[in-house]
């Protein structure tokens, strides 16, 4: 036997002591954060509903909106708003939807090492941190100098907010899809257009959704892009092309700061219902993964 085999092993773990006191710390320390977030969401919950649920009626949600110097001694209503957000958030999500999954199967599938391709990741990642205002401006310049105010300049607003989200939660899902698929897919003769419509999507078609309905959620509360594109009006307007338009956040902006003790009643209601159809979505966006996913197990 040489002297090397003779020498003692050497245990190199950790101490089981010291291994459950690092979980312990862990865990605490993730329920603290925990509460932490919990906490503010909960009173700004708790306080919305106090201050909006006896605002929120049928006739809230369909009657117009009265000005608020003469509004009476009710809340009105913010059917326009509602009308409004809707128009205006699902018109952006059919532009911005389409375009980022585009995006992120041409960056994944197609051109992710070219020069393209990097820069479409390289953007994408940078309008993830422009501030939302700024796009608000951008549109403002761009289009309403030019075509005026309209729920079209909304809707491009939010749109290029919603972009990059799009892009990036769907380039994630896609990346997730096993390469095993896609070359079991060409092995049997499929073109790459065919692998990535048949079989790709559909694999990665649960994340894409979810990612595409949290898109729509964040944008469906922006209030700054809007004020710079359709003004905050009181009447409905259902023509998406022409004239100023109202949405949910611009009437929450315009009532909370009147001194009018109903307007500010009506912006609580109008903020409830905003959290209201977020949460909507959110729901939503969890029931489709969890459908998508026991669908593939």
């Amino acid at each position: 036997m040489t002297a090397a085999s003779e020498q003692p092993a050497v245990d190199l773990r950790e101490p089981a002591g010291w291994r459950r006191t690092k979980n312990q710390i862990a865990t605490v320390a993730m329920w603290v954060a925990l509460v932490a977030a919990l906490v503010p969401l909960g009173f700004v919950l708790v306080t919305v509903i106090q201050k909006g649920a006896g605002a929120i009626s049928w006739q809230f949600l369909t009657s117009s909106t009265i000005p608020p110097n003469i509004l009476p001694l009710g809340v009105g209503g913010m059917g326009p708003a509602v009308i409004g957000t809707l128009i205006i958030t699902g018109f952006a999500a059919l532009i911005a939807i389409p375009l980022g999954v585009l995006g992120a199967i041409y960056i994944n599938e197609y051109g992710g090492r070219g020069l393209l391709g990097r820069v479409i990741a390289f953007m994408s990642d940078v309008m993830t941190g422009v501030p939302s205002i700024v796009m608000g401006l951008f549109i403002y310049t761009l289009w309403v100098l030019h075509f005026g105010y309209s729920g079209m300049a909304g809707s491009f607003a939010l749109a290029c907010l919603m972009l990059p989200i799009v892009i990036r939660s769907s380039y994630e899902m896609l990346r997730l899809v096993p390469n095993s698929l896609r070359e079991g897919s060409y092995a049997l003769g499929a073109t790459k257009a065919r692998v990535t419509l048949t079989v790709v999507l559909p694999a990665a078609l649960g994340g894409i959704v979810s990612g595409s309905l949290l898109a729509v959620a964040r944008a469906a509360g922006e209030t700054a892009p809007l004020i710079f594109t359709i003004l905050i009006v009181e009447s409905t307007n259902t023509n998406l092309f022409s004239g100023p338009n109202t949405a949910l956040s611009t009437q929450i902006f315009a009532n909370a700061q009147s001194p009018y003790v109903g307007a500010q009643a009506r912006a609580w209601g109008a903020a409830l219902t905003l959290i209201a159809i977020t949460f909507i979505l959110m729901i939503a966006a969890r029931l489709v993964t969890a459908r998508f996913t026991r669908y593939e197990r």
